[in-house]
C-alpha cells in the first residue's frame, strides 16, 4: 500500500490566501495562477481562459466532506431523518452528500490535469500517475473498511473510496483521451439511459423480469445485488443471508456514478470556459433547473434511490450539486465575498476541511472504529460513554444527537487545521 506524500509549503502572503489544497481526489494543493489549453483541445463553444483557483470549489469540497463525517457519525437513531439515509428509495440531505463529492472529484480533474498538462507534464505521465492514485485510493479504502480486525474472510472490497478510485480514474483517462464537450455529454446519456434499461427491463436470473415478475427495485432481487451476490459472497456491506446481501457501492452501480463525476467533468469544462462571472453564475442555475426538472421527472418511472444510484438520482443529485456551486460561485468568484477579506470567516472553516480532504475522511472513519471497540470494563465504548453521560443530557434526542455529530466532526476538524497552519498537505 503506498503512502501519500506530504508537502509542506513555504509561507507568503499570496500563498496564504490559497492554501487549501484543491484535492481532486487528487490533485496538488496548488495550482499555477497561469496556465494556457492547446484550442484543439475542446469544442470550440468553450474557448479556454487562463485559469484561477476556484475558491467557491474548495468550499464546495469542505462543505461535502465536513458533512459527509457528520452523517456518517450522526448520534444514533434518534438523529433527524435528513442526517440518515433512506432506507430505500426517496431522498435525503444525506444522500446528497456523497455525489456532491463526485461531482466535485469530476470538477477538479479538469483543472488539475491543465495545470500539470501546462507545466509540461505528458498525458502518458498523467494516466500513470491517475492510474497510481486510483491503486493507492482503493487500497487505503479497504484499510478503512477492515480496521481493525482485517478479517480476511468477510474483508469488504467494495466501499466509498473504491468508488471515488474507479470514477477517477475512469473519468480521468476519458478526458486525457478525448476532451471534446460532446462526447461527455454523449457517454453521460448513454451510462443514464443504459444503465434504467438494465435495471427496468434486464431479467434478474432466478427471478424475472422488473416490473412483471418482481417488484421493479426490488430490496432483494435486482440485478445489481445479484451480480454483487455472484461477485463478492461474503464481501458485502449488508452481508446477510445469500439472497438479501447487497451493497450500496456495489460494481454495477458504479456505471451511474461515473455519470455523476462526467457531470462534473462538463461542470469543470464550463467554468474554464472564456465567459464572464455573472455568465457562468447564470450557467449554472440553469443546469442546476434542467437536472432536477428531468432527474424528478423520471422518478415517476425510475424512482431515486441512492443505493441502487438509479439514473433519476444522478440527476437529482447533480442538480442540487449544481444549485449549492452556484450559490458559492455568485457570492464567491462574482461578488468576491472571500477576496475582499471580511468575509472570509464565513467559509475559513470549509476550505480547512477541504484542504486535506481524503485525509480527513480516513482519520473520521478510523477514529469512530476505534472508539467503537474500546470497551470499559466490557461493558460500553467511549461513544456510549459520552452520549449517556454528556448527550443525554439534552432534552430533544434529535438535538443530542445532533450535538454528539458536530462534536465528533469538530474533533476531527482540529489535526486538519494543524495541518493547514502549517501549509502541509496529504496528497496521494
Amino acid at each position: 500500500m503506498g503512502t501519500p506524500d506530504v508537502e509542506k509549503q513555504p509561507s507568503s502572503r499570496s500563498e496564504d490566501r490559497s492554501s487549501a489544497a484543491t484535492e481532486v481526489l487528487p490533485e496538488e494543493a496548488k495550482w499555477p495562477w497561469r496556465m494556457r489549453m492547446p484550442a484543439r483541445s475542446t469544442d470550440s463553444a468553450l474557448e479556454q481562459a487562463p485559469a484561477r483557483r476556484l475558491l467557491s470549489l474548495d468550499v464546495l469540497r469542505g462543505i461535502s466532506i465536513a458533512f459527509m463525517i457528520m452523517v456518517n457519525n450522526n448520534g444514533g437513531p434518534a438523529a433527524w431523518s435528513q442526517m440518515k439515509h433512506s432506507v430505500w428509495t426517496g431522498l435525503t440531505a444525506t444522500d446528497l452528500v456523497f455525489p456532491t463529492f463526485l461531482f466535485v472529484v469530476g470538477i477538479s480533474i479538469v483543472f488539475a490535469f491543465e495545470a500539470r498538462l501546462a507545466r509540461g507534464a505528458t498525458r502518458v505521465q498523467l494516466a500513470r500517475h491517475a492510474a497510481t492514485r486510483a491503486a493507492i485510493l482503493i487500497a487505503f479504502g479497504i484499510v478503512v473498511n477492515s480496521y481493525p480486525f482485517f478479517n480476511l474472510v468477510h474483508m469488504r472490497f467494495y466501499g466509498v473510496l473504491q468508488r471515488i478510485a474507479l470514477c477517477y480514474l475512469t473519468v480521468g483517462l476519458f478526458y486525457l483521451w478525448d476532451r471534446r464537450v460532446s462526447s461527455k455529454l454523449i457517454v453521460v446519456a448513454l451510462l443514464l439511459l443504459g444503465y434504467w434499461i438494465l435495471m427496468c427491463w434486464m431479467p434478474v436470473p432466478g427471478a424475472g423480469v422488473p416490473g412483471r415478475d418482481i417488484p421493479l427495485l426490488d430490496h432483494n432481487q435486482n440485478l445489481v445485488a445479484w451480480l454483487d451476490r455472484h461477485l463478492m459472497p461474503g464481501h458485502l456491506y449488508e452481508d446477510k443471508p445469500l439472497y438479501s446481501a447487497r451493497d450500496p457501492e456495489g460494481l454495477l452501480s458504479t456505471l451511474p456514478a461515473i455519470g455523476t463525476t462526467l457531470i462534473g467533468l462538463l461542470t469543470g469544462m464550463f467554468l474554464r470556459a472564456r465567459r464572464s462571472a455573472p455568465f457562468k453564475t447564470a450557467g449554472l442555475v440553469a443546469g442546476s433547473a434542467a437536472c432536477l426538472l428531468f432527474g424528478y421527472l423520471w422518478s415517476v418511472w425510475f424512482p431515486l434511490n441512492k443505493k441502487l444510484w438509479t439514473s433519476s438520482y444522478v440527476l437529482v443529485a447533480a442538480g442540487w450539486s449544481l444549485a449549492l456551486l452556484a450559490l458559492l460561485y455568485w457570492a464567491i468568484e462574482q461578488k468576491g465575498w472571500c477576496r475582499k477579506g471580511r468575509s472570509h470567516a464565513l467559509i475559513w472553516l470549509w476550505l480547512v476541511f477541504g484542504s486535506n480532504a481524503i485525509f480527513v475522511y480516513m482519520l473520521s472513519d478510523l477514529l469512530a472504529s476505534t472508539l467503537r471497540n474500546i470497551r470499559w470494563n466490557g461493558l460500553m465504548n467511549p461513544i456510549e460513554w459520552s452520549q449517556l453521560h454528556i448527550f443525554y443530557h439534552i432534552p430533544d434526542p434529535g438535538w443530542a444527537a445532533f450535538a454528539y455529530s458536530v462534536t465528533f466532526t469538530a474533533i476531527c476538524f482540529l489535526p486538519v487545521w494543524v495541518l493547514h497552519r502549517k501549509k502541509i498537505f496529504l496528497k496521494i
